[in-house]
């Protein structure tokens, strides 16, 4: 259970009534908005633990609100909407949402998506260890192990991990983790990251071909789950 304040975005009122009812009921404190102007004002005023977002607004595009908001908040937000192409879920997550949710979506899924998301696992790199089920990463040393047994990765291999690591529960896309480990040179070299994602599997998973941390999103990047 949880006390977190979540403000939703929303201009539909059955699924405004929806989310307020079932997200009480798991003790999260709710507010709502109806469109952009009103919800852009509400987090200014009483910045809330996490934003459910919908990007089709009646004053304002929701990706306008998501630019709008991470100019300075930090909490995650997490986009809810019918538009389910790959380049709406790229564009936002891209510019800064945690993770995106397309309507209609199960409750279960979007309840776990939000401890995700709320989880404060996100590690110092001056801390001396993180834990994720059964891998530790020791950013201190910069090493790895499984079930404690030290795994040898790459350099680069150990700085994908650990970026992922970083943003458990999080989707990040191809651009931003090619982007961020070999530079923009690179970003659109996606079957480049595949490669490596899958040496890196082959490490790290006790099955590869059925992986529980590194998961895929499809053709849109890859989300790390601790298990």
């Amino acid at each position: 259970m949880s006390n977190a304040s979540i403000l939703i975005i929303d201009d539909e009122v059955q699924i405004r009534k929806l989310l307020t009812i079932t997200l009480e009921s798991y003790n999260y404190n709710v507010h709502a908005a109806v469109n952009a102007k009103e919800g852009l004002t509400a987090v200014a005023n009483h910045p809330p633990d996490l934003v459910l977002l919908d990007l089709g607004l009646p004053d304002e595009s929701g990706h306008e609100v998501l630019r709008h908001l991470r100019e300075w908040y930090t909490n995650p937000i997490i986009i809810l909407s019918v538009q389910s192409s790959e380049d709406d879920i790229v564009k936002a997550l891209d510019s800064g949402a945690n993770d995106y949710l397309t309507k209609p979506f199960r409750t279960g899924e979007l309840l776990a998506r939000i401890r995700s998301a709320l989880r404060k696992t996100s590690p110092d790199e001056n801390n001396a260890l993180a834990e994720f089920g059964d891998l530790t990463i020791d950013h201190a040393a910069r090493l790895v192990k499984k079930n404690g047994v030290v795994i040898k990765l790459t350099a680069t291999e150990y700085a994908l991990l650990a970026l992922m690591a970083k943003n458990e529960g999080k989707v990040l896309t191809h651009h931003y983790l090619l982007n961020q480990i070999w530079g923009p040179s690179y970003s659109n070299e996606s079957q480049y990251l595949r490669v490596f994602v899958a040496q890196l599997r082959k490490k790290i998973e006790t099955d590869a071909n059925r992986p529980a941390h590194i998961i895929t999103e499809s053709r849109v990047g890859y989300r790390f789950i601790a298990k």
